[in-house]
């Protein structure tokens, strides 16, 4: 396939390729080897051609160069390209179109090159309070997903203090923090306000605790009360978990895989990142065993695998999976085949959901999880069993479940015709 590529290329342009035959081969044998399909790979030659030939008429001699002549080319290239555009969209579609593949070739020969890619923001406050991260790490143990939560919440502070002009942390007050949480509260949820919260306080602490700030700020920061199993499960019927398994086309290698997925969720009621995690090494094929390593809290646990979802896995280790040395599960479908994470199945959970037509507040896979969690409680397990099947690290996660009976207030809801005499 590779040297077809390399025979239409010549054919374009020989002589105006050749200064950069090189890197445009390697380019087309890392497209190869991260399973690119050949219709794609012929629409990006090209497109590296012209660039070839625009960088040679503007007199660049050596790759490193080539960086600086990205932005002109694509410029250029709107130029006499962009009336095909019927909005802003398209022109930002026909933008990265070609600056992709410019910039990863630019990545292949020139390991420096940052391209376009938004670069890794410092952590919010780094300069004031350098160590903070550094503490949660390795003096509280946060797991990495936990300190992504930190600096997403720390940020916004940031931003928030930046807006009013102040800059010292030394400066701040409960009036500003106060101000910053009823702000943050006209646009944030009462769940993510509560988090946000008690990252402030685990801060404030902090800084007092290092001496960056006078007085310990912490105790100023109220959260807005939440009610205990105020409340309810936001699941779906078995009916309609039936009905969004049906909408998954099963004769794609896509389809293959979204429908293991949404079967481990509503079967074992994983949470979109346990799935996201299992390895080959989880499925036990001689004992029918799944593993979930690392749960939540902080154990591991061994489920009997059920042969429809073990026909399903296998139906898409066979059929579907890419051919790849990395031990994950799960993979794209969609070239460079790398592994699927946590917010894309939660993403597949909820196209189906829609797909499907079954409305539900906020869709999404612990919708599905919810509705694993609810059948066990009307089939009348216990809270405890149930709290283990899941994974729960409190049974209070599971007493939620415990208030309503779906069923049987969906039979009042229909109704029963009393006789009016």
């Amino acid at each position: 396939m590779i040297e077809r590529f390399f025979v239409k290329v010549q054919t374009q342009d020989r002589i105006r390729a050749s200064w950069l035959g090189e890197p445009i081969e390697r380019y087309v044998t890392w497209l190869h080897d991260h399973h690119y399909g050949a219709r794609n790979v012929y629409r990006r030659v090209p497109i590296l051609v012209r660039f070839a030939a625009y960088t040679q008429s503007r007199g660049a001699k050596a790759w490193t160069e080539l960086p600086h002549e990205v932005q002109p080319f694509v410029e250029q290239w709107i130029r006499d390209h962009g009336s095909r555009c019927r909005d802003e969209r398209g022109r930002k579609k026909l933008i990265n179109s070609v600056q992709g593949p410019i910039e990863q070739m630019l990545r292949l020969v020139l390991p420096d090159f940052p391209g376009s890619r938004r670069s890794h923001l410092p952590h919010p406050f780094l300069e004031q309070a350098p160590g903070f991260f550094g503490y949660l790490h390795e003096e509280r143990g946060v797991r990495p997903a936990t300190l992504h939560h930190y600096d997403h919440c720390l940020r916004s502070l940031e931003c928030y203090l930046r807006d009013l002009g102040m800059i010292a942390l030394k400066d701040l007050s409960p009036t500003i923090l106060s101000a910053f949480v009823t702000t943050r509260g006209q646009q944030w949820g009462k769940c993510t306000i509560n988090g946000l919260c008690a990252v402030l306080r685990v801060f404030l602490r902090y800084l007092h605790r290092e001496g960056l700030t006078s007085c310990d700020l912490s105790s100023s920061i109220e959260a807005p009360k939440r009610y205990r199993l105020a409340e309810i499960p936001r699941c779906i019927s078995w009916e309609n978990v039936g009905r969004m398994l049906e909408a998954v086309d099963r004769r794609t290698a896509l389809g293959r895989r979204d429908y293991a997925i949404l079967l481990l969720l509503v079967t074992y009621g994983l949470r979109s990142r346990e799935i996201a995690a299992l390895t080959l090494e989880d499925l036990d094929w001689e004992r029918e065993r799944l593993r979930i390593a690392e749960r939540k809290a902080g154990h591991s646990t061994a489920y009997p695998l059920s042969p429809i979802v073990g026909e399903a896995i296998l139906d898409y280790l066979k059929h579907g999976r890419p051919n790849t040395s990395d031990r994950h599960v799960f993979f794209r479908v969609l070239a460079p085949p790398t592994p699927f994470t946590a917010m894309a199945i939660s993403g597949r959970a909820a196209h189906y959901l829609h797909k499907a037509g079954i409305a539900v507040a906020r869709r999404g896979s612990h919708t599905l999880r919810h509705s694993c969690v609810q059948r066990l409680v009307d089939a009348h397990f216990s809270l405890k069993t149930i709290g283990d099947y899941v994974g729960h690290r409190s049974p209070d996660s599971t007493m939620i479940y415990s208030k309503v009976d779906v069923e049987a207030l969906r039979d009042i809801a229909r109704g029963c015709a009393e006789e009016v005499v």
